[in-house]
């Protein structure tokens, strides 16, 4: 079997956001079931975040221009050829078509993890992990796949391991999860971890925020006020114990609310992002969640509000967690792995030859 390696381009930093380098870890992961080496090519900030790809197994090669350029098309294109890459996996907003045309000029499969719809895409594979967007938004070109919709639904295994434990709702006093996604850029978890301390009836509250989050310090503080009631996470792995327990989720629309949605916590949206409410709109219309709105639009008393009767209303938490639970099943990596590896194996066209007469 073809053994060629994979290679990601994704940059991360306070700018760009860091979503895109956790989906690129996660596919990664999942592209080891299939033992194919995984190289990652970008610039990413702050330094510590590359421990998390060496642990992987993975490697990791420094991008010398931002992504999207013309220098760094040319160095991604000189990249592949020195790999042998099998493929190359692009994850960035605002990509252009003339970026993905050059890259697919190389032979090699191109695929685009997108979920905004505002190109022409010319390569072969394109992923939306998110809902909302129809295929109807999209423009593509002949011999172009999409893979659109909650069955792509990229969901870290801490998040399907924990889908058998939460069988029921749970029982106890009253638990609650803040977790914003890997950006937060409004932050919203200082600010409504504040609000849901003083305002509701919650007894245990769990933030979970990254290691480079602008208010950890704050928020770590804050912990140890209210010592008991208050805990901050760094990592999805220690949301384990935590995610079957739990009666309510407050989360941005982004990819961890579709991981809450698989294990089947009850969630309140507050969208951040223009890219997240589509998401966060079509889960409302399918009873897995209820969206609150944007940020800046829910106030201290709507939040309040909507998380007591989430508390009081055991019906409601049981149908959010069975319509969230349908929804959302896990297995969106595999499936994402497999269109992939078909892609790299379909068979080539036919040379036509002519004959002499």
């Amino acid at each position: 079997m073809d053994r060629s390696p994979i290679l990601f381009r994704c940059d991360a930093n306070p700018q760009l956001g860091w979503e895109p380098f956790y989906q690129c870890l996660t596919y990664a992961a999942a592209l080891q079931r299939r033992r194919r080496p995984a190289y990652f090519l970008g610039r990413i900030e702050p330094f510590p975040l590359l421990s998390q790809i060496v642990r992987g197994g993975n490697d990791f090669l420094t991008a010398d221009h931002e992504i999207g350029t013309a220098e760094d098309c040319d160095e991604t294109i000189q990249e592949v050829r020195r790999l042998g890459a099998a493929a190359v996996i692009v994850n960035a907003p605002g990509i252009q078509e003339e970026y993905l045309r050059e890259l697919s000029s190389t032979g090699t499969t191109v695929v685009v993890i997108d979920s905004e719809a505002r190109v022409r895409f010319p390569n072969r594979l394109v992923i939306n992990p998110l809902l909302g967007k129809p295929l109807n938004a999209y423009e593509w070109e002949r011999g172009t796949q999409l893979l659109l919709g909650r069955k792509y639904a990229i969901v870290r295994s801490v998040f399907r391991r924990q889908r058998a434990l939460r069988a029921a709702d749970p029982q106890g006093s009253f638990r609650g999860i803040i977790a914003f996604g890997e950006d937060d850029g409004a932050g919203q978890s200082l600010q409504r971890a504040q609000e849901l301390l003083a305002g509701s009836r919650v007894e245990k509250l769990t933030v979970l925020v990254r290691s480079h989050h602008g208010q950890l310090d704050e928020l770590r503080k804050l912990a140890d006020k209210n010592k008991g009631r208050l805990e901050v996470l760094t990592e999805p792995s220690e949301l384990g114990t935590r995610l079957p327990r739990a009666h309510f989720a407050l989360t941005a629309g982004d990819g961890l609310t579709l991981e809450m949605a698989c294990v089947g916590v009850p969630q309140l949206l507050i969208s951040q992002n223009a890219r997240h409410v589509p998401t966060a709109k079509k889960m409302d219309e399918d009873g897995a969640a209820t969206y609150l709105g944007a940020a800046d639009q829910v106030n201290p008393t709507t939040l309040r509000d909507a998380v007591n009767y989430v508390l009081d209303d055991q019906l409601e938490r049981v149908g959010m967690a069975r319509c969230a639970r349908l929804m959302i099943d896990g297995r969106g990596p595999d499936r994402i792995v497999n269109g992939l590896e078909i892609l790299i194996h379909a068979p080539t066209e036919p040379t036509r030859l002519r004959l002499a007469a």
